[in-house]
């Protein structure tokens, strides 16, 4: 095996007497949780329901959130409850199989880019430090671009209960897309226009973060924004989603059968900065294991995507440049500047 997983380190672990992890665990002072974590008053993350029949109050409330936070809770959103829980038991199955038996899924170790496929560090670290978190990458949809080899066999249903999640979370990015593109004074079709429309792709990522002995110097994901245009995120009950806001890290609050929704780069860069893509991290339990299901709404990689020129005037030029999106991403995984 080429690669140490994280979950093997964490099994590892878990029989030793002392505390400790390996030093490529251990995060620089400014970024470890124990210290950077506000344990003040803080205001909650939004929580907007999608089912509200008055549509301009949720367009009102989706905007000011994608303005004020980039981050948004979402209940009512029309998901069942076991579409969900079993999304949840087949991701949970995979991680518990053997490890030669996940191998089967590993990523390829050739090219660039993100790869699909079973794998443990996704972007560059440059001071060489680790994450604490194991993951699973694939297309969910459009059907033209899935690549099966990468959906787990075992469990049977996991197929299944990926292709159902598909088909009604596009509903619910649908109505997303809508109220923001409404909430620029734009007609409801523009915003997914701008980030793909019919050929935006769906990428699922199961993120597995085991029980870690010192969660108070370890990151499951360090501080990051998504490229996505939009991240559709179903989490497990262990918390450790934690935003930036007015320069605090704060914790995200876990509502059972809520959706998580970031704003991304794309559409931070489509509305010409009005919305903004979150900076957020994930942390680790001691005791427990966290894991969560983020679907990246992602423009194909040859798609370019720049301010939309409704946005754009004498007096509020583009702030972005506009570029193909395999381009943008190259650039962010590889620390470069765009």
């Amino acid at each position: 095996m080429e690669v140490e997983r994280v979950q093997a380190v964490a099994s590892l672990l878990s029989h030793a007497t002392q505390d400790t992890i390996p030093t490529e665990f251990i995060r620089p002072e400014k970024e470890q949780p124990a210290i950077t974590t506000f344990r003040g008053p803080v205001p909650e993350i939004p929580t907007i329901d999608l089912s509200d029949p008055d549509e301009e109050n949720i367009v009102r409330s989706v905007a000011k959130a994608s303005k004020e936070w980039g981050i948004f809770q979402v209940v009512n959103h029309g998901i069942p409850t076991d579409v969900i829980s079993n999304l949840q038991a087949a991701g949970r199955h995979f991680f518990e199989l053997p490890q030669e038996e996940k191998e089967v899924y590993a990523k390829p170790t050739s090219g660039e880019g993100i790869k699909e496929g079973y794998g443990t560090q996704l972007q560059k670290d440059l001071e060489g430090k680790k994450s604490w978190g194991d993951h699973l990458f694939h297309r969910i949809w459009p059907t033209s671009k899935l690549n099966y080899q990468f959906w787990p066999k075992n469990p049977p249903s996991y197929r299944e209960a990926n292709e159902m999640y598909a088909k009604y979370v596009r509903e619910v990015a649908d109505k997303l897309f809508r109220s923001l593109s409404l909430g620029l004074g734009l007609e409801g079709h523009v915003m997914k226009d701008g980030a793909g429309g019919e050929e935006i792709e769906h990428m699922m990522k199961i993120n597995y973060y085991p029980p870690c002995p010192r969660p108070d110097l370890a990151l499951g994901v360090v501080a990051h924004t998504d490229f996505s245009a939009i991240t559709i995120l179903v989490p497990n009950d262990v918390p450790g989603l934690q935003v930036l806001k007015d320069e605090r890290w704060i914790d995200a609050k876990y509502i059972p059968n809520a959706l998580i929704i970031h704003i991304g780069d794309q559409i931070e860069v489509l509305s010409n900065g009005i919305y903004k893509s979150v900076l957020h991290r994930s942390t680790v339990d001691k005791g427990k294991t966290r894991m969560s299901w983020p679907v990246f709404l992602e423009p194909p990689g040859e798609f370019v995507v720049g301010p939309l020129p409704q946005l754009v005037s004498e007096e509020n030029p583009p702030k972005y440049k506009a570029k193909k999106f395999k381009d943008y991403a190259y650039c962010k995984l590889n620390k470069l500047p765009q």
